[in-house]
């Protein structure tokens, strides 16, 4: 298998050579044009990782092979307020402003947002926010697309549109994306791959073989997820499994 992404005995730490790692000696390969999902209890180094393979975190202790084309789509859509929607779209693409416009207008109505594309951010629901900082992503073809929880913030019915649009644009796109989920069902619906993280170590590594579209109601599913709740030490309620025993 040919790797777009490469970790080996990827450590980090914050302070100083003897502090406990945040990460400690990861392996993880992905492929080209793979969904995986991360999935953590807070504080387990999900979010480290992620900023890691953007880029945003040195590695200091092991190795990285990473793409050139990456992009990130965070919790908080980050928009500058004081340009339009399609100018936080195209924000640093290279060449002319017609062209740059063109590319971002093409990135909105693939995200149902060609409509809002003279808009201000600050009239934008959340779901259209999150839309278009996919489309942010999306507008430069990333080799790798990372996701860090980006449907946090959103109600109920926004979420599950969202995971369908991004479950969509992956298919459209075929980039490698990493997203980063507290939810189990979530990562289900979407990944080839789930992985689990604790106290910096990847202690599950579990492949989705159900095909799509996918449904909850499926009983393979469910095994994998009780499967996925036990490696995350928490009952098919939600509640923490030691504390229950």
């Amino acid at each position: 298998m040919n790797a777009i992404v490469e970790l080996r005995a990827l450590s980090r730490r914050f302070h100083g050579p003897a502090s406990q790692p945040v990460l400690d000696r990861i392996d993880l390969t992905i492929a080209p044009g793979e969904f995986v999902a991360l999935l953590g209890r807070s504080g387990s180094g999900k979010t480290t990782l992620l900023r890691t393979l953007a880029g945003l975190d040195p590695v200091t202790e092991g190795k990285a092979r990473l793409p050139q084309r990456r992009a990130v789509v965070f919790q908080e859509p980050r928009l500058l307020p004081w340009k339009p929607v399609w100018e936080n779209v195209a924000l640093g693409l290279p060449g002319s402003l017609g062209a740059t416009r063109g590319h971002a207008l093409r990135a909105l109505r693939e995200v149902e947002l060609a409509h809002r594309a003279q808009a201000w951010p600050l009239t934008l629901s959340g779901g259209e926010a999150q839309r278009t900082g996919l489309a942010r992503a999306l507008v430069r073809d990333p080799e790798l697309l990372l996701l860090d929880e980006p449907f946090a913030s959103l109600d109920a019915l926004t979420r599950l549109r969202m995971q369908s649009l991004v479950g969509e644009l992956w298919q459209a796109h075929q980039p490698a994306v990493l997203l980063v989920t507290h939810d189990v069902e979530e990562a289900l619906l979407l990944a080839d791959r789930v992985l689990v993280l604790a106290q910096g170590r990847l202690i599950e590594d579990v492949s989705v073989p159900l095909p799509r579209p996918r449904r909850r109601a499926a009983a393979d599913f469910d095994a994998l997820r009780l499967r996925l709740l036990g490696a995350l030490g928490v009952d098919e309620d939600g509640n923490d499994a030691a504390k229950a025993a």
